[in-house]
């Protein structure tokens, strides 16, 4: 099995994004900031998801993630699947809060139980194979359309969907280019897959 330790994303302006990550989110020390070294426009081809277990829960991450800097893309609402919002950090990096139910069942906290990395694909099986080659075992595999890996004794798991359905599931244009401003930690690394996400050997 190789898990992910902990993700690094770059910012033009660090400070903005820590108070995001270190208190709406009590991320540390699973997501590292350091100054951003190369442009980016647009849709940078991954976003962030923490899901919780009732829709309460959601909004109390809602309401504190706005409360430190975060913007609205999707708000809160109920779908088929569940019950989710979209928001954007200061750092540009897209974040979906969700959760399976629909109704509450305990009391509210501001608390998820999973963190998962999503990452946008031109070729799903090409990537998969790279994964897989590179020690992750599939969990879950819906032939191109989503790839999830088992994250057994990892804090951050890993999945892959398709980077065209994927910009209209957040609800942004496909369109961006430039660093993805994102480098994965972990036992995987240093590698770099088929869509340029980079890996390094987690310190």
């Amino acid at each position: 099995m190789t898990s992910i330790e902990y993700i690094t994303l770059e910012a033009d302006d660090v400070a903005a994004s820590e108070a995001l990550y270190s208190k709406a989110f009590e991320l540390e020390p699973l997501v590292r900031l350091k100054p951003a070294e190369a442009p980016s426009t647009g849709f940078r081809g991954y976003s962030l998801s923490l899901v919780a277990s009732q829709p309460g829960n959601v909004d109390a991450l809602l309401e504190a993630a706005v409360a430190h800097g975060a913007t609205v893309l999707k708000p809160a609402a109920k779908s088929l699947w569940g019950y989710g919002a979209i928001t954007q950090a200061p750092d540009g990096a897209i974040w979906k809060l969700a959760c399976s139910s629909k109704k509450d069942s305990a009391p509210v906290e501001k608390k998820f139980d999973s963190f998962t990395v999503l990452l946008g694909t031109t070729d799903m099986n090409a990537t998969k194979q790279f994964y897989t080659d590179h020690g992750l075992t599939v969990a879950k595999s819906y032939g191109r359309k989503y790839t999830e890996f088992e994250a057994a004794g990892s804090p951050v798991n890993l999945a892959l969907y398709p980077r065209k359905a994927f910009a209209k599931d957040l609800g942004i244009p496909i369109e961006g280019g430039g660093s993805h401003r994102i480098t994965i930690g972990g036992v995987a690394g240093p590698a770099t897959d088929p869509d340029g996400f980079t890996w390094e050997a987690a310190s």
